[in-house]
């Protein structure tokens, strides 16, 4: 099959690794897979592997709604001429279908949706003005139940609707150190054997609620426990962060790293995974901390409860209930307890959330879609949403 992923940009960011990851694994089975992304912004431009005809295509937009980059778009399109189109997210889609239009061409539209909560008005009146994009995709693939029936309730629904789980590569998030190994890392981040060390892998944004797990590690110190903080990321609230940490008298046991390519060696490195976010779909960040084996505690938003087995492979607490999430990383605190439940989230990441699944269903899905009916020149290249000609 002959390919075209689209991004807004190719900026650090679970939407964007996830088709680069899509990319990449689709071209090494030998499909011809092509990247165009809106905005120039090239993070990760260098993870892209792309193979023999495969091209990369930046439409270098200027504004919101670039039009010169739009039809740089459809003259890309024309030329290459995919069978299918797989925007990531909503604002991809809506170039990837206009374009689609210009260029009097039919492949197959596809839009893997990575979000559930959009608030704010600015953000509500987007949704709105996607709808119609939504509408006439051939087909939305959510990353869990809970969104796409978030989605189903908000009329945000496609012609066909798929849930793919996320997955991630479990051989090479798997953590393989020693005990004389983990103890090297820990104390060279500054760590001893006795400190509780609690992780969260997250860009430092207010979705990301970071100071709620600030304050759950001031109270559990308050308890005794020799816990400290070990935030992987960076974003625009590292500085409230950090102020937050101060006043509440513990800015030396919490550890921002700033943002790291490879968060492996942090994950080793820590006792426990927090994910205390406000709004999510099914963290990526949560997947790969459950295949390195360590205990997961997850606020009870988006896709968790299809994610964490409650009790087994991780727990759960009420979303911004502090109290909830101190009195969850206190059970933790136990070795054998984190051990045990480290183990099931382990299993639960090789069998459930695997990359190589993940990749299949898609390969499925693009098969069925490319073959489901011939590709025939639209006769009209501009048509409104929903109000296609053939």
């Amino acid at each position: 099959m002959r390919l075209m992923f689209v991004t807004g940009s190719l900026a650090h960011g679970g939407a964007e690794h996830h088709s680069v990851v899509l990319t990449n694994r689709l071209a090494e089975r030998g499909h011809d897979c092509h990247v165009v992304y809106v905005k120039p912004a090239h993070d990760q431009l260098e993870r892209l592997t792309v193979r023999g005809t495969g091209s990369v295509l930046c439409l270098g937009a200027r504004c919101y709604l670039d039009l010169a980059a739009m039809r740089r778009f459809a003259a890309h399109l024309a030329s290459i001429r995919p069978a299918a189109l797989i925007a990531a997210n909503p604002y991809a889609l809506m170039y990837a279908t206009l374009a689609r239009r210009l260029s009097r061409l039919r492949p197959r539209v596809v839009v893997t949706y990575h979000s559930t909560r959009s608030p704010g008005l600015k953000e509500q009146a987007k949704l709105l003005a996607y709808r119609p994009f939504m509408w006439s995709a051939d087909c939305a693939v959510f990353v869990c139940q809970y969104q796409r029936h978030y989605c189903a309730r908000r009329v945000l629904l496609a012609r066909r609707n798929a849930v793919i789980h996320n997955g991630v590569d479990a051989q090479r998030f798997c953590d393989r150190s020693d005990v004389a190994a983990r103890r090297a890392l820990r104390t060279a981040l500054g760590y001893a054997d006795s400190d509780y060390v609690v992780a969260m892998v997250a860009a430092l944004r207010a979705e990301k609620n970071h100071r709620q797990l600030v304050e759950a590690i001031a109270r559990l110190r308050v308890l005794g426990i020799a816990a400290k903080a070990l935030l992987v990321g960076d974003g625009p609230l590292r500085a409230e962060v950090e102020s937050h940490a101060r006043a509440l008298a513990i800015d030396r046991h919490v550890a921002i790293t700033g943002f790291r390519a490879d968060v492996r060696p942090y994950l080793t490195a820590c006792d426990a995974v927090a994910v205390c976010s406000l709004t999510e779909a099914l963290s990526l960040s949560a997947i790969e901390a459950m295949a390195m084996a360590r205990p997961l505690v997850h606020s009870q938003v988006g896709g968790a409860a299809e994610l964490i087995d409650a009790g087994r492979t991780g727990l759960l607490f009420p979303v911004g209930d502090t109290h909830a999430l101190v009195e969850c990383l206190l059970r933790l605190a136990n070795c054998e307890a984190a051990r045990q439940m480290g183990a099931a989230a382990r299993g639960a990441a090789e069998s459930t959330f695997g990359q190589e699944r993940m990749v299949d269903r898609y390969e499925q899905l693009m098969s069925a879609l490319c073959k489901s009916q011939p590709l025939v020149p639209l006769t009209h290249a501009m048509v409104l949403p929903g109000k296609e000609r053939y």
